[in-house]
């Protein structure tokens, strides 16, 4: 399956659109994978250092949706390498946005998604189908509902209910 288009929309101009109804992630994200800005409707998941389901997820089409992986800012294990990192841009993921660790660096930069997480780690999660999927998440007092808008770029992720038009 090849990548949907990414709607062409940045951050800055979705905040002054929508005003407070943009929720800002504050968390000092680093861009690893091969495209900067993407955005789409949000699948979550909440695990601790188990990637049991964000694998899952994105070795299914994507649909240029967005995986957002609460991770809770484990230090102890990346929850996306180099193959998933591979299926989700196979399989027309958008992006991912993991409030943990990666690993794999060197790989990840080569596809086509968007991946934004709070560090590097090399060490390998467990894999014992841990966590939950499609849940509530509350990242940085920002709550994220499944099929939210995610609007990622280089000056941040936006949290919106509705994809606003511009």
């Amino acid at each position: 399956m090849r990548n949907l288009p990414t709607p062409k929309l940045a951050t800055a101009d979705v905040c002054d659109a929508v005003g407070s109804a943009a929720a800002i992630l504050a968390v000092d994200f680093t861009d690893y994978g091969g495209r900067v800005d993407f955005a789409g409707p949000a699948v979550t998941v909440r695990t601790l250092d188990d990637n049991s389901k964000p694998k899952a997820l994105l070795a299914t089409p994507g649909e240029g949706r967005v995986l957002v992986v609460d991770g809770g800012a484990s230090d102890r294990a990346a929850l996306l390498g180099g193959n998933l990192a591979a299926d989700a841009a196979k399989n027309g993921w958008a992006g991912v946005v993991i409030y943990g660790r990666v690993r794999d660096r060197h790989e990840l930069c080569h596809e086509d998604i968007g991946i934004k997480a709070i560090g590097s780690s090399p060490r390998r999660p467990n894999q014992k189908d841990g966590g939950e999927q499609d849940v509530e998440l509350a990242i940085s007092g920002v709550t994220i509902h499944p099929g939210d808008w995610i609007i990622a770029d280089a000056d941040g992720v936006v949290v919106t209910r509705e994809l606003p038009s511009l």
